[in-house]
């Protein structure tokens, strides 16, 4: 139900009105019919009519709101008083005598039909979800059109259940319940539409996190005292020449020969993101800190004293000087090269702490490992010395596989100068330096030379710092400005940031991010930014489970709901007529059980019953 306002003018005056009205389907598509007249005066601000329309809508459905509500009960008498509020019957059913619905009729079991059977579990869930989170009044504030809000619910429940380009998804559309869950009829939507959509939907895209992100942070209290930030590569299929963003760079997605752009995602330590902010493709990590702490404040308002949480990429001095100008907290993993200074105290037995790593609830595959810390004060930081079973032997092979990369590379590079391809000694420098650059781990305990009078470039292993940097494999090294936490608290701050990567893991699949085969620059950051409202909708879905203590993921919800769908039913009767009967199938078990987890209604649809003569 919703409100709508209407003026007419009469001999030259101008008549206000203020309508209650619904959408119900009918064997045509969806159609608008006007419950009651609400008079000329308004009935409270526009802005809280949808809220108001569904307040109505619960209380006439037997399902009153718990407080009381003065308008709500007002615009319930109205209705009573012009004669109550009653389901619509089917039109186009045809001539037919009364009670007939009701009637015994002889059916020929023969001739009965199942059709039309369309998918609807995972879009249900979804769709309900979206209730929740009061997208449709979000999108509403922000002055979004009724058809540009449902095709925008509709693209963000393609991406939660079927990622597909804009090209594939209005067949995707037309093949799951959409249309009966929704009540909207997509029967002529293209993909045009979807583009425009994506359009008229970018300029809305930080108004629209803003008030998302208020809505969860009540709904599910969530707590607001540390930020997790952290960088991914998406990459694109195409030269995409119109986007400026659009860059070569280190590519987490392992496509260097791809153009890509670079997505900053902050969550908060629940996992349901608070900004995005999606940047050049070659932009370094550290460059990014500013803008995405505007971008932040910008979406959830000035909270001083909350902690950031970022990886060593952004630990550079000029990082930790932004956070603390904003009066936060931060908690980062030094660089590679700071933990030289405490390789005495790697190597001293004394002083160890020993944690155990667990699993992560939203990745139970995650195998334990144990870690030992210990605390240090420096000044007015707290240094926390990390040494881990499990990533030793990671580092190890990172290391050895990068260096191996890095002496083929050179000995590429020492080839092109000896047979005169390269001669020219800038570009040796520069070919040189991006060496460095792309293999940092390594290239620190390499001499690299070059001598221009003899045109050769020489390397060697630098023994005694090759060794120091073996000794300190599995070592890592967090600081934090935070004086007031334990050595294991620090630890276990820095580890929910695992939580971006889990994230980042499941933007790009099950959600399916990438690759993205948009060119224009508004229309991929509308993407990734679809994408992101499909992971509220999951993260919320998934901490319904959690919360019940049930670890599983939304694959798996999804996989198991697939099979609770709606079909049509025809039951060819004795008179020369057949009952259509649009409805879902009865959940099984497994549906029930997801549904009442996650206290949203079993019924998918209301059954639709239409009579049709059967010629037609």
């Amino acid at each position: 139900m919703f409100i709508r306002r209407t003026v007419k003018q009469v001999k030259g005056k101008t008549y206000v009105n203020h309508l209650l009205v619904e959408s119900v389907s009918t064997p045509k598509g969806p159609r608008h019919r006007t419950i009651c007249s609400l008079g000329s005066l308004a009935p409270g601000p526009r802005k809280q009519w949808l809220a108001l329309a569904h307040k109505v809508e619960s209380a006439l459905a037997g399902q009153p709101e718990l407080l009381p509500d003065s308008k709500a009960d007002t615009v319930l008498a109205q209705v009573q008083a012009q004669g109550g509020y009653r389901h619509p019957a089917p039109s186009g059913s045809g001539p037919s005598s009364p009670g007939k619905d009701s009637a015994v009729l002889s059916i020929d079991t023969e001739g009965v039909e199942v059709r039309e059977a369309r998918e609807a579990g995972p879009a249900h869930v979804g769709h309900q979800m979206w209730k929740r989170l009061k997208l449709d009044w979000i999108l509403l504030q922000a002055g979004l059109s009724r058809k540009t809000r449902q095709l925008t619910e509709a693209m963000t429940l393609n991406r939660l259940v079927k990622p597909l380009s804009e090209h594939a998804m209005p067949d995707w559309i037309r093949r799951v319940a959409l249309s009966d869950i929704l009540a909207v009829e997509f029967e002529t939507l293209n993909h045009h539409a979807l583009y425009r959509n994506l359009d008229r939907l970018h300029p809305q895209r930080a108004l629209i996190e803003k008030e998302l992100s208020a809505v969860e942070t009540d709904l599910f209290n969530l707590e607001e005292t540390i930020y997790l930030y952290d960088l991914t590569s998406t990459y694109f299929e195409g030269l995409c020449l119109r986007n400026l963003q659009a860059k070569r760079g280190y590519s987490r997605d392992k496509r260097p020969d791809s153009k890509q752009v670079l997505v900053g995602l902050v969550l908060n330590p629940d996992g349901f993101p608070k900004a995005h902010e999606v940047f050049e493709g070659n932009r370094r990590d550290h460059k990014t800190v500013d803008d995405m702490l505007d971008a932040l404040e910008k979406r959830t308002g000035k909270r001083e004293g909350i902690t950031v949480v970022v990886d060593r990429g952004m630990a550079y001095p000029e990082n930790l000087q932004q956070i603390k100008a904003r009066n936060y907290h931060y908690l980062v993993a030094a660089r590679q090269e700071e933990r030289g200074e405490y390789l005495e105290e790697f190597e001293d037995e004394e002083g160890w702490e020993e944690v155990l790593r667990k699993p992560s609830p939203r990745n139970p595959a995650q195998k334990k490992s144990r870690v030992f810390i210990k605390r240090k004060v420096h000044e007015t930081e707290v240094h926390l010395l990390c040494l881990s079973d499990g990533r030793k032997e990671k580092d190890r092979a990172i290391r050895e596989k990068h260096e191996e990369r890095l002496l083929k590379d050179l000995k590429r590079l020492q080839e092109r100068i000896a047979s005169g391809k390269l001669v020219d000694e800038a570009k040796i420098h520069e070919a040189i330096g991006r060496l460095k650059e792309r293999y940092p781990r390594v290239a620190r305990y390499h001499k690299i030379a070059y001598d221009p009078k003899a045109r050769n470039l020489s390397f060697e292993e630098d023994t005694a710092r090759k060794e120091k940097a073996e000794k300190l494999d599995g070592a890592y090294m967090l600081k934090t400005d935070r004086q007031n936490l334990t050595a294991e608290e620090i630890w276990k701050v820095y580890m929910l940031l695992t939580r971006v990567e889990t994230a980042f893991r499941t933007m790009k699949s099950p959600l399916a991010e990438r690759p993205i085969f948009h060119h224009l620059e508004n229309r991929v950051q509308t993407h990734i930014f679809l994408c992101v409202l499909a992971y509220h909708l999951l993260v919320s879905i998934e901490k319904a489970f959690l919360d019940r203590g049930i670890h599983t993921s939304w694959e798996t919800l999804r996989e198991q709901l697939s099979t609770h769908q709606v079909v049509t039913i025809v039951l060819p009767a004795n008179n020369g007529e057949s009952l259509k009967i649009r409805k879902a199938t009865t959940p099984e078990a497994i549906h029930k059980e997801i549904y009442r987890t996650l206290a949203i209604p079993a019924e998918v649809m209301k059954p639709i019953k239409t009579w049709v003569k059967d010629s037609d």
